[in-house]
């Protein structure tokens, strides 16, 4: 029981070791490293040394005239002696912790030592020693290459490995009536006391790993969370309104007593201590933040001078302001105040910069969509204009002629003719359309452009009912029938066909306008769909608008295809995803 006691306070080293290395982070990271030669090298010198150190906190034993007695000792071992010590452990946890190669290295390591150290247990404690860690590293193994293996299963593999030792003393140590009264003593105590180390050691890297990870976690998600709001209420760009919203946010995330919001010229918003002088509105005050508007650097001023507000008595005595950016510019400030230095620790400075640099990468998302909705719109605008005096004015030529002939037709086309324009006008307020609408729009256009050119011109819509209610952008179909009849059918000296089609291709709803007329050339179809070009008769932007908004909207898959050939004709073609418009109801 002496034994026992002397073991399990040899523990508490344990322990120590394995708080010890939970500290540094290079441990940690060889933890966490995939297993390559250099990192097997590392964690191999790491335990087999802890397994040395093993080995000379151990108990020293020697033969008596009746048993054997214990004694510490850190001097050379003579031959009748052997030792009662916590060498396997480090070997053990290495070959849990990075698997056989590991483990054979760091028993190796440690298991040389020991046979070198001589005793007549020598050469079975260094094989022993080996043996321990290759059969950790193969539990690494048979437990799927976890992060850490499960304490329980670190008892269990402590208990084999230190139970093989004993019966590999039994069978090489000599003479063997010292083996068997050595591992009488010895075998018991080892086994508990070394097994529980094993344990506990595991059960210290595993709780300040879980830990830290929980940390991690909740750090993740409070700053998902944050930037979350922060995009949310940044939509309409840095306001008063928006930089308020973002201010109360911040305060109640983080450890500042006041946040606040600048642009280079006044106060956005503040909100916490300081707020009855520190207005919205407001020119910005102190002299900190003219600093940072003018270097674009985070800057720590740390006593009220730095500061200096000319308010009497505010109680802003330190802060943290950081700059916002864009596009490299300084567009204002966020700031973090405190009462005073000591409550300014270095992670706070760590989550001012970061919250800084990602409001400042959300004002160039919130920018960038913004001018990319500008873009979308003012072409679609550009559109209308293109199509809309040329059009127009055929148009009325043609109902003028009408409207003594045939008034009813004359009468029919006017209607046409404002249904038209005023699917034309709200084109922009809407994301999607459906294809009944985009039919409808289009058969408005074709009718009138029949009343032109009579019989020169044949048109045929091929169109199943049940793709009525799919989605699509406006303005995108009709484009294409109209680029047919202006450039396809022109010049064209027989009559000229437009074939529309909707159809099923593999979930997709197949929309292709087709002609008969001149064609195009395979470098004119390259420059229509990804180029503005230049055109004698509009803006050169039809084909290229609906195939840029197709590829925004439904990707890569739904882009406009051109099949064409000289004197034959052209099809123009895309796909939509019907569940975009539901099911085919």
């Amino acid at each position: 029981m002496q034994l026992l006691f002397l073991m399990i306070e040899h523990i508490g080293l344990i322990v120590a070791i394995a708080f010890m290395l939970t500290r540094l982070t290079t441990f940690r990271n060889l933890i966490d490293h995939k297993l390559d030669p250099w990192t097997i090298i590392q964690l191999s010198i790491v335990f087999g040394l802890f397994g040395i150190v093993g080995t000379y906190t151990g108990i020293s034993i020697r033969p008596s005239t009746s048993a054997f007695l214990w004694i510490p000792r850190v001097e050379a071992i003579g031959f009748e002696e052997a030792l009662a010590n916590s060498r396997v452990v480090g070997v053990v946890i290495g070959g849990l912790l990075g698997g056989p190669w590991v483990g054979l290295g760091a028993g190796l390591i440690a298991g040389i030592h020991r046979t070198l150290l001589g005793g007549f247990t020598g050469l079975a404690c260094g094989i022993s020693t080996v043996t321990a860690g290759l059969f950790a590293g193969l539990v690494y193994l048979k437990v799927g290459n976890r992060r850490i293996v499960p304490t329980s299963k670190a008892l269990l593999t402590g208990v084999i490995a230190e139970t093989t030792q004993m019966l590999i003393i039994l069978l090489m140590a000599r003479p063997w009536e010292s083996a068997v009264a050595l591992v009488q003593v010895i075998a018991l105590p080892m086994i508990l006391a070394n097994s529980l180390g094993i344990a506990l050691f595991v059960a210290i890297i595993r709780s300040v790993i879980n830990v830290e990870d929980r940390i991690e976690a909740n750090q993740a998600q409070k700053v998902l969370h944050i930037a979350d709001q922060m995009l949310v209420n940044l939509r309409r760009g840095l306001t008063e309104e928006s930089a308020t919203q973002i201010s109360k946010l911040l305060l109640k995330t983080t450890g500042a007593f006041a946040v606040s919001v600048t642009d280079r010229e006044k106060i956005l918003s503040h909100v916490g201590i300081g707020d009855d002088h520190h207005l919205p509105g407001h020119t910005v005050l102190t002299e900190a933040t003219k600093r940072v508007l003018k270097t674009g650097q985070l800057y720590i001023p740390k006593s009220l001078d730095e500061i200096h507000c000319p308010q009497k008595g505010c109680p802003l005595a330190v802060a943290i302001i950081v700059p916002l950016k864009k596009s490299d510019e300084v567009v204002g400030v966020l700031k973090f105040y405190y009462l005073n230095t000591k409550q300014i620790k270095p992670v706070d400075e760590e989550v001012a910069q970061g919250l800084g640099k990602l409001l400042s990468h959300q004002l160039e998302v919130v920018d960038a969509q913004n001018h990319a909705q500008l873009i979308q719109e003012a072409e679609i605008k550009a559109l209308q204009a293109q199509m809309n005096p040329h059009f127009l004015f055929n148009s009325l030529n043609t109902i003028v002629a009408l409207v003594r002939t045939r008034p009813d037709m004359a009468r029919k086309l006017l209607i046409q003719l404002g249904y038209f324009f005023r699917q034309n006008l709200n084109a922009s307020l809407y994301e999607f359309v459906t294809l009944r609408q985009e039919i409808d729009h289009t058969r408005a256009y074709l009718d009138i452009e029949q009343a032109r050119f009579t019989e020169r011109l044949g048109i045929k819509l091929e169109i199943d009912p049940l793709f009525e209610n799919v989605l699509l952008p406006p303005l995108t179909l009709q484009p294409l029938v109209e680029n047919g009849i202006r450039h396809g059918l022109k010049g064209l000296e027989k009559t000229g066909e437009i074939l529309v089609q909707v159809t099923e291709s593999e979930g997709y709803a197949l929309i292709s306008v087709k002609d008969n007329g001149i064609g195009i050339s395979p470098e004119r179809i390259a420059e229509l769909l990804y180029s503005r070009i230049e055109s004698q008769e509009g803006t050169g932007l039809a084909l290229y608008n609906v195939n840029q908004r197709l590829k925004y909207h439904f990707g890569e898959e739904s882009q406009l295809h051109i099949d064409s050939e000289l004197e034959h004709g052209t099809c123009v073609w895309f796909r939509v995803p019907l569940q975009k418009g539901g099911d085919r109801t």
